[in-house]
């Protein structure tokens, strides 16, 4: 029987999208907590600078990608810079400003998570573990399209997520979107972080099974300054997560503080030092943490300058706290990328346009299976 191109095709896509290897542990090696929020691919060796001082390696950084800046060359620079200067990319997926009310950003689809697992596939990553962050404080309507934040809606997208990524690729690393921790609870325009999670969990609790860790933006609430403190919208947040989603998942999920920090223009950069300092210390006595990616490194147009690691070049005193503070030479598992495949990433990109269609593995449906050894001359 002949077969066609379209089969072929067919045949060859479903064989390169079946999932190999898994993720390893983070805490299981020596791991480097420290780490920096930027908003540019460009911005690597500058963090990389901040995050590996002191005695450090492979430190983190989180990085948003929004989905109408799916470049394969920007983005397979971005990995390879990552690796030339010892940094682990946490990239955290977004849509785009709606074009009425460019504060508010569009809600997420199902497609959208198609294609950014097609795309983030594609990419040759600098270590094992590919860390994945589904979206932004979901709890605000202004991060979901402007409708009530709905937390169910949000659990069916996550586990989703969890799904369609690791069939691409079973290193993706899961981690579920970090929540504002000072969200009043009218339904409406916010919902209480501790509330989301509850309701998550009732409606869908596999979907803590399923991830791999869970993001929490910790700051000093409210106001984004008071000191560091064990109270559930403090430095602490994360604590109070973890037992919200406790009832419905066995395993102990690891930490990744993606966003922290002090409004300096309330405090002054030597109160914001003292702090940091403080938390610091507790953040890295703690075993369940991964990562601690402060925002901002570097607000450029002035509108998060309170945060900003930078002003005008130069480091902050607190960000001077945190370049100067002991860390620890991580030794994350690194992957081998032959220059063949960057080579073939970028023929790719010519070639092959990303869609919203989801390649599943070949062999585990029994139709499919079935099918393709009739078009074969296969025995059954």
């Amino acid at each position: 029987m002949k077969i066609t191109f379209f089969s072929l095709l067919f045949i060859v896509f479903f064989a390169f999208a079946r999932p190999v290897d898994a993720i390893y542990d983070s805490l299981s090696r020596p791991n480097n907590i420290f780490g920096i929020h930027i908003l540019f691919t460009y911005e690597v060796p500058k963090a990389a600078e901040l995050i590996n001082s002191s005695g450090g390696d492979w430190g983190y950084v989180t990085i948003p990608i929004q989905i109408r800046d799916l470049d394969l060359e920007k983005w397979q620079n971005f990995m390879n810079e990552a690796e030339r200067n010892h940094v682990i990319p946490i990239v955290r997926l977004a849509t785009e400003p709606l074009y009425n009310n460019t504060s508010v950003w569009r809600k997420p689809t199902f497609a959208d998570v198609l294609d950014f697992a097609n795309f983030l596939a594609s990419l040759n990553w600098p270590v094992k573990n590919r860390y994945i962050v589904v979206f932004n404080e979901v709890n605000r309507s202004d991060e979901w399209g402007g409708e009530p934040p709905s937390p169910r809606e949000y659990a069916e997208l996550l586990n989703f997520s969890t799904e369609v990524f690791k069939q691409r690729n079973r290193d993706f690393f899961i981690i579920s979107a970090g929540l504002d921790n000072a969200s009043p609870n009218d339904g409406v325009k916010h919902l209480d972080n501790f509330v989301y999670l509850s309701v998550m969990g009732s409606f869908m609790p596999q979907v803590f099974e399923r991830i791999d860790g869970i993001a929490s933006h910790s700051y000093p609430n409210p106001g984004f300054s008071q000191p560091p403190s064990s109270g559930p919208e403090s430095t602490s947040t994360y604590k109070f997560e973890l037992n919200a989603i406790k009832q419905f998942t066995n395993t102990e999920k690891p930490v990744f503080i993606l966003e922290t920090g002090w409004d300096s223009r309330i405090l002054g950069e030597d109160k914001v030092s003292s702090y940091l300092n403080q938390a610091l210390e507790s953040w890295k006595q703690d075993p369940g943490i991964v990562a601690v990616t402060p925002f901002l490194l570097n607000s450029e147009n002035g509108s998060f300058d309170q945060f900003s690691f930078l002003k005008n070049g130069s480091l902050t005193k607190y960000a001077k706290i945190y370049s100067d503070f002991l860390k620890t030479k991580g030794e994350p598992i690194l992957v081998p990328h032959p220059a063949k495949q960057v080579l073939a990433a970028r023929t790719f990109k010519k070639e092959f346009k990303y869609s919203t269609f989801a390649p599943l593995d070949l062999w585990s449906n029994p139709l499919l299976k079935l099918y393709f050894k009739t078009i074969l001359g296969l025995d059954h």
